[in-house]
């Protein structure tokens, strides 16, 4: 038999049949399933042959180098619980695909890659690929697919045609791989500008534990800055764009003769509305801080001022309805009581 020779009689169609599906990536069960023995296997991918084992347990029906698409299959396929043998969904299959990749997914710098950062390397110049598993799954790094464990998987987004994690959760596992201070900079920074919250981005950082290597701090301290000016930016737009009154913007307020009541993004002091950006983003100290923030906003309530709390990502994804919201409490102003005197101050 040579390399081109079909397979023996016994499975006729087995080449014609496999051949055509999707990315020519199986396992090892899929295969048995269409009727091709252990040793027909081992005799289409020994030296030379038409075949090669890409992965323990994962072929690819070809003796070339494999594709991008094919790379990031094959390192699904092998990482990924397979609940029964058979043929993977076809592209466009959403629910199928899932299903076919269940407890796996794409992460690190392959994922953002796929997120789409021009900062993250191509695909073919990525060496090993981070597939992101339950923590109990017993699997081990091979090849190109690098195993990364997780208590709780997050959900999948479908990018491509193949299940990649959400873009903090990738930045945090690609993170944990990177010891150049300017590829974690770009990284975090990229993230900020168009695909992420700073918030998330620290959390999963947070929970990576690489919060307290000094080029990752660093990039953090002016990720949190980022954030903050776009949030800002965001603001001044939402107000001129949607016809609110000007506020006085950055203020601190105080009693008169008093304590500080706290700073605040935007306060309308003829309506006694106050306005606060919550760019907080989770450190050791995170239940100190909200408590802090919690207490800010009982005691300026209880003067009479109305708080309207905004994030970031309500900023960016419903400027509208938060402005609204801010328009709903302006209105407002007139039935409530008035509000306590306060002092206000430019914030230091």
């Amino acid at each position: 038999m040579n390399h081109n020779t079909p397979l023996p009689p016994a499975s006729p169609r087995t080449l014609r049949s496999l051949s055509e599906v999707h990315h020519r990536v199986l396992t090892t069960a899929q295969l048995r399933a269409q009727g091709v023995t252990s040793a027909e296997m081992n005799e289409q991918c020994r030296a030379g042959g038409p075949w090669q084992q890409f992965l323990p347990g994962v072929f690819l029906l070809h003796a070339g180098p494999p594709t991008s698409e094919e790379r990031l299959h094959a390192v699904l396929t092998y990482a990924a619980r397979e609940s029964a043998p058979g043929v993977p969904a076809q592209p466009g299959a959403d629910d199928q695909r899932r299903s076919v990749y269940a407890e796996a997914m794409i992460t690190g710098l392959a994922a953002l890659t796929l997120h789409g950062f021009t900062s993250a390397p191509p695909l073919p110049s990525i060496e090993k690929i981070d597939v992101l598993v339950p923590r109990l799954r017993r699997l081990h790094s091979t090849g190109c697919a690098r195993i990364v464990r997780t208590p709780a998987l997050p959900t999948p987004q479908a990018v491509a045609g193949v299940p990649v994690a959400p873009v903090p959760r990738a930045l945090a596992d690609a993170v944990s791989e990177l010891a150049d201070a300017g590829d974690v900079h770009r990284l975090l920074t990229e993230a900020v500008r168009g695909h992420c919250e700073p918030g998330a981005v620290v959390r999963e950082l947070k929970n990576a534990k690489v919060l307290s290597r000094p080029h990752v701090l660093d990039a953090v301290d002016s990720l949190l800055a980022e954030g903050r000016a776009i949030a800002e930016d965001r603001l001044y737009r939402m107000v001129r764009e949607y016809g609110l009154p000007d506020p006085v913007w950055n203020v601190d307020l105080r009693l008169p003769g008093g304590p500080h009541l706290g700073g605040l993004d935007a306060y309308w002091p003829e309506q006694a509305v106050a306005m606060e950006l919550d760019t907080r983003a989770p450190r050791q100290d995170e239940e100190a801080m909200w408590s802090e923030c919690a207490r800010k906003r009982e005691t300026l309530e209880r003067l009479g001022i109305t708080v309207v709390h905004i994030t970031p990502k309500k900023l960016r994804d419903t400027m509208e309805q938060q402005a609204t919201v801010v328009r709903t409490a302006l209105m407002a102003s007139g039935d409530r009581d008035p509000a306590a005197y306060v002092v206000v101050l430019p914030r230091q």
